[in-house]
């Protein structure tokens, strides 16, 4: 850590100018106290780190953890002029390894990954890869605190969260890797895939330095002619002696076209051969047989209590891993613990922002109406629940979009299913 643990904002470039996103170090006044947004690459977090998250949000904050759409915690209710014990507590606990990072390791992870079996490639090695050469650029400071990188291993799942940076294990254990919109996508080996996603993000923030008169902070906002962006990315890797190759039949990111594994994990490829591309490792537990396992806990509106965190904790410390991942869906997923067998519940279907009283621009308590109306929730598509206009926190896909109207009624908007 810096001898100052809170240091001057390291964003000065066109991408970071003006983001307000928040962090561990940039906190955000809320009506119901200050708040801090810790990232948490992929959601994993070790029992010690867990346990230190729950010390500062009990001794600074309101003692609830919240978690966020991208796997990431929230502390709120945090006290005034707490910055700088609270920068201390995290990076204590390995949660700040980098004071001009911290805002940009925005980095989601397929949570069962190498648990049970379905995934084409464990993407455990990509998320350190991935989050060690971030720290260590000096020039992914610029990318805003939006910006999302998305490890999945082959199932699809947070392929569909609209990352910009998209790592994506193939049959044969080599990498897809897609841009946002982009059509075109590259095939690269599993041991390098992890590099040259840092520097696909590289280049997006070269690039967006020629725009002027506008903030970029996503790939798509970028407004480059259709495959200049990746020819960029194309030409920087081979600068940089990495290997990689066009993807066949690359087509949607969240669709089967790119080989998404099959739920068996049976699905193989020979695309390694035809390629020249090394497989990588596989999930460690393909195919299903002798699976670790994983208990996966849904969490309503990802708020958990102190008393919860703690026994989550205790429960994950007495087992191999010693480990909690948590998801872009607001849950919990505990290695090596025993599923538990539930019925079915709305809670995985149903979100919302924090609403009133901790936010001032929310025109309705949105949780509590949520509760309320629970038994009422869409059977398919996910609800969200939004006190003003701005509806953060709201999903990337298709979702029934609940607003909350200045006079404290709703609008309410169904969308059709998204179509491949």
């Amino acid at each position: 850590m810096p001898d100052s643990p809170i240091p001057p904002d390291p964003g000065t470039s066109v991408t970071s100018r003006g983001d307000a996103c928040p962090g561990a170090l940039r906190l955000h006044a809320a009506d119901d106290g200050f708040l801090a947004r810790v990232r948490i690459p992929g959601g994993v977090l070790t029992v010690p780190q867990a346990r230190a998250l729950g010390a500062a949000a009990g001794r600074l904050g309101d003692g609830v953890l919240h978690l966020t759409s991208r796997g990431n915690v929230q502390l709120r209710g945090l006290r005034d002029g707490c910055g700088g014990e609270l920068a201390e507590l995290l990076g204590a606990a390995g949660l700040l390894p980098s004071a001009a990072h911290e805002r940009v390791r925005n980095v989601v992870a397929s949570p069962m990954s190498g648990l049970d079996g379905r995934g084409h490639v464990d993407v455990r090695d990509w998320l350190t890869g991935l989050d060690a050469a971030l720290c260590a650029s000096s020039v992914t400071p610029e990318l805003s605190g939006r910006f999302l990188f998305a490890l999945d291993d082959g199932r699809g799942d947070v392929a569909a969260l609209a990352p910009d940076v998209l790592l994506r294990g193939l049959p044969d254990g080599s990498a897809l890797l897609r841009l946002a919109t982009e059509p075109a996508a590259l095939r690269l080996p599993y041991e390098t895939a992890a590099r040259a996603a840092v520097l696909a993000s590289e280049v997006f923030a070269e690039s967006a330095r020629e725009v002027t008169g506008r903030r970029v902070w996503r790939v798509r906002e970028l407004g480059l002619a259709e495959g200049e962006l990746m020819a960029r990315v194309g030409d920087r890797f081979h600068g940089a002696g990495l290997a990689w190759g066009p993807a066949r039949g690359a087509g949607n990111c969240a669709s089967n076209h790119d080989g998404a594994a099959a739920a068996d994990g049976s699905a193989t490829g020979n695309g390694a051969k035809a390629t020249g591309l090394r497989p990588g490792p596989r999930s460690s537990n393909a195919g299903g047989a002798g699976s670790a396992g994983a208990a996966a806990i849904t969490i309503p509106f990802g708020a958990i209590q102190p008393s919860q965190w703690t026994e989550l904790t205790d429960r994950a410390a007495q087992l191999p891993q010693q480990e909690l991942r948590l998801t872009p869906w607001r849950g919990i997923v505990i290695p090596g613990a025993e599923p538990t067998a539930t019925e079915p519940t709305p809670w995985t279907r149903v979100a919302a922002c924090i609403g009133r009283p901790g936010c001032a621009k929310s025109h309705a308590d949105v949780r509590a109406d949520a509760t309320a109306h629970l038994a009422d929730a869409h059977p398919d598509l996910p609800t969200y629940w939004s006190g003003c206009e701005r509806r953060c926190g709201r999903p990337t896909g298709p979702y029934v979009d609940v607003v909350a109207r200045p006079d404290g009624t709703y609008d309410i908007n169904h969308p059709h299913p998204a179509t491949s």
